[in-house]
């Protein structure tokens, strides 16, 4: 799940092409398939939204959850993916832009009535009846 966070004049006109961006990242770089974009959007007004000095009104603040298990190195190549192609593809300053990476343990996280151990569990189980 990503939270993204912006002043809303400035966020909501790029948010879908903000969400390509951020998903084609998560792809790239985690390998997550087409179909597993959870990405939510915070408009805020300007008066509630405070932000350090030197960052103007297109600061943007993206929150990812993931389950714990990845290493240092790809959730680092994940940052600086986001940050090139922020720049790139919507001219979004890395100066504007912070990134939080947020772990939780499998146990958890819910989805599908079942948590994240037990889909690990089953995904592991399927993988191992189909190489066999």
């Amino acid at each position: 799940m990503i939270l993204v966070y912006g002043i809303k004049e400035n966020l909501n006109p790029i948010k879908a092409k903000l969400s390509d961006v951020i998903h084609g990242c998560m792809q790239s770089v985690l390998g997550l398939p087409e179909d597993k974009r959870a990405h939510r959007f915070v408009p805020m007004q300007k008066e509630d939204f405070y932000y350090p000095s030197g960052r103007t009104d297109a600061y943007t603040v993206i929150e990812i959850n993931m389950m714990a298990g990845r290493k240092p190195e790809t959730q680092k190549a994940l940052i600086k993916s986001l940050f090139h192609e922020l720049e790139s593809q919507l001219s979004l300053a890395s100066i504007d832009v912070e990134i939080t990476i947020k772990e939780q343990a499998p146990y958890q996280w819910g989805f599908r009535g079942i948590t994240g151990d037990e889909a690990m569990r089953q995904m592991i189980s399927s993988t191992k009846l189909t190489c066999r």
